[in-house]
């Protein structure tokens, strides 16, 4: 069985080891870091579920931040924004995705928020298919430019 949670001081090493295997180009201290930031700054404008197993393991996690800046293909403000979702392999196709979603979408509901918007690099099929999936519509695609001064 599984059970949705917000994250908590307690499961912070939990979830920087599933931060690290979704984002490994940031070492785990660095999001075990980031996270105790998190809990000591924590404000409305961000919330975090973790998803666990009756046993206490945590098999995945959803951020999620409150976003009044412009948001690609959204007409209003606030914006609750998916910032980064993960499920340990074993625990994928149980619908555990969707009900991590659901709480972050209750989550911006309560905050006054008409629209949920996430995005993902043009080249990630897995991750834009699973934007599909959990009922989201492609706005837009852009690609960005620089150039150095």
């Amino acid at each position: 069985m599984i059970t949705i949670i917000p994250a908590t001081g307690e499961t912070l090493e939990s979830w920087a080891r599933l931060r690290a295997s979704l984002w490994p180009e940031t070492s785990e201290a660095t999001h075990k870091s980031e996270l105790e930031d998190y809990f000591r700054n924590s404000s409305a404008r961000s919330s975090a579920f973790l998803a666990r197993t009756d046993t206490g393991l945590v098999v995945g996690f959803a951020e999620a931040g409150l976003r009044t800046d412009y948001v690609n293909g959204c007409t209003t403000s606030p914006v609750v924004f998916l910032e980064g979702i993960y499920v340990l392999e074993p625990y994928r196709r149980q619908d555990i995705a969707r009900r991590l979603c659901e709480a972050v979408a209750l989550w911006g509901k309560s905050l006054g928020c008409m629209e949920f918007a996430s995005d993902a690099p043009l080249e990630n099929n897995a991750s834009r298919s699973f934007h599909a999936a959990m009922g989201f519509i492609e706005t837009e695609q852009v690609v960005f430019f620089k150039r150095c001064l």
